[in-house]
């Protein structure tokens, strides 16, 4: 995770900064990826990325917690239980939301590779309340991945999961 000194620099090195991780770790995996990289295209002393992240794992889970803060603002937010209709939409709507954007590559690595070697703190996301509620998470997560790995199954990826999130939801 960051520092307070990253937390505290001004937006635009702060930008830099940020920028300079997207490329990398959209470019390699975490146990590929090197602070001289980063470091030379951000313009910083490597002191200086020691200083703003404990290392390259810290730096990637803050570039990932971003990313998927900004990824989920243009999803539709619901408190309450959905059908799985609305469901199927928000699948949809968080993949067009990283299909075209910044992180779209990020994200494929992330499911390709580096979702085994970092697990990123998921402490700022909605728990799940009961089985059913777990159930349709797992689903939809699991359909978001296998889409972004497989972009030209994604309408059939997402079909397959509504029917299951169907089902699950189906009152008895």
């Amino acid at each position: 995770m960051p520092s307070t000194t990253f937390l505290n620099l001004n937006e635009d090195k702060k930008k830099k900064i940020v920028q300079s991780l997207l490329l990398e770790f959209s470019n390699h995996s975490v146990s590929e990826a090197q602070v001289a990289r980063i470091v030379k295209e951000a313009g910083i002393a490597r002191g200086a990325f020691y200083k703003y992240f404990d290392d390259l794992q810290g730096a990637y889970t803050y570039l990932y917690q971003q990313a998927m803060v900004e990824i989920h603002k243009k999803i539709t937010n619901s408190n309450q239980i959905l059908s799985a209709e609305e469901y199927r939409k928000q699948i949809k709507e968080f993949l067009d939301a990283v299909n075209g954007s910044p992180y779209q590559d990020l994200m494929r690595l992330h499911f390709q590779v580096n979702e085994s070697l970092v697990k990123p703190s998921h402490s700022k996301a909605p728990q799940p309340k009961d089985s059913r509620e777990w159930g349709v998470m797992v689903l939809s997560h699991e359909a978001i991945k296998e889409s972004l790995q497989s972009p030209e199954k994604e309408k059939q990826i997402i079909e397959r999961c509504y029917e299951a999130i169907r089902l699950l939801t189906k009152k008895a």
